[in-house]
């Protein structure tokens, strides 16, 4: 697929995007505008259901909405404001860590470059990238597992690897479309382009794509 095919497709999906549900994550953003709010919502949405992310972000938000407040709570406090997230010790105790680091390290806020947000633990490049961009309004490129899956069945790219497509985005795709492109793909992939089976027979941009190795749809 071509830059110029590409930009076809994301106007498409564009056009089409509401009538597809937002990740949790953006949503969230959109209601609060606070980095330190974007990177704990991310944190918790690894591995667990939007609607379940939501109502454990505003449970945790209702008594901590900054560093210093949430490691004022337990872990185990945590844990409770969160559960059923996936993981929900292991997140709290990873919420305590990134709070302590942006106390000890960062006079209590969230860095605003990928750099500085690499270093704090449990936080991998999805993640400060989709800080930087919900967070700080900076152009990034977010990839998740449907970013690099459509990504390659698009043909725009050939990786194996989420961090391999984020790299290759980079160097490839218009800065223009950075900021808004993990949030087209990521809802074009829950509810069309799925990982087993997409729904191709529902798909807007079919007549473009390439379909790369995909081996079954509906």
């Amino acid at each position: 697929m071509t830059n110029r095919q590409l930009a076809r497709v994301l106007r498409i999906l564009t056009d089409n995007q509401n009538h597809w549900p937002l990740p949790a994550v953006s949503l969230l953003p959109a209601l609060h505008q606070s980095p330190f709010r974007v990177l704990v919502s991310t944190v918790l949405s690894l591995r667990t259901k939007d609607a379940v992310t939501i109502e454990a972000s505003n449970r945790l938000f209702a008594e901590a909405d900054s560093p210093a407040r949430l490691l004022s709570l337990s872990k185990k406090r945590v844990a409770r404001l969160i559960y059923p997230v996936g993981f929900y010790n292991v997140k709290a105790a990873q919420l305590h860590d990134i709070s302590r680091s942006l106390i000890e390290r960062f006079d209590g806020n969230v860095p605003d470059t990928l750099e500085d947000l690499l270093t704090l633990k449990g936080v991998g490049r999805k993640t400060a990238n989709l800080v930087l961009i919900l967070g700080y309004g900076q152009p990034a490129i977010c990839v998740d597992t449907h970013v690099h899956r459509i990504s390659n069945r698009w043909n725009y790219v050939r990786t194996r690897t989420p961090n391999e497509s984020e790299l290759e985005l980079r160097k490839t795709l218009p800065r223009r479309y950075w900021m808004s492109y993990n949030n087209l793909l990521v809802s074009f992939g829950q509810n069309i382009c799925r990982p087993v089976t997409p729904m191709c027979s529902r798909c807007p941009v079919r007549p473009l794509c390439p379909r790369r190795g995909v081996t079954r749809h509906r």
